[in-house]
């Protein structure tokens, strides 16, 4: 699987649900942009989904 975010729709810094509540800190703020930094240490577990106020995320099956 993988985790996507749509920067189309991504407040990136100025949000940063997913960064503050991932429990596995998959998540960064690199250069103004929420990034997926540590893809293989997420359990797809959505809570980014849920907390994701823009519906920025999107999990994938590869």
């Amino acid at each position: 699987m993988s985790v996507i975010i749509d920067y189309n729709k991504c407040k990136g810094p100025e949000c940063a649900e997913c960064v503050n509540t991932c429990p596995t800190e998959v998540f960064e703020i690199k250069e103004n942009k929420v990034i997926v930094m540590r893809e293989s240490d997420c359990t797809f577990c959505l809570v980014c989904i849920d907390v994701c106020p823009t519906d920025a995320i999107i999990v994938k099956e590869d």
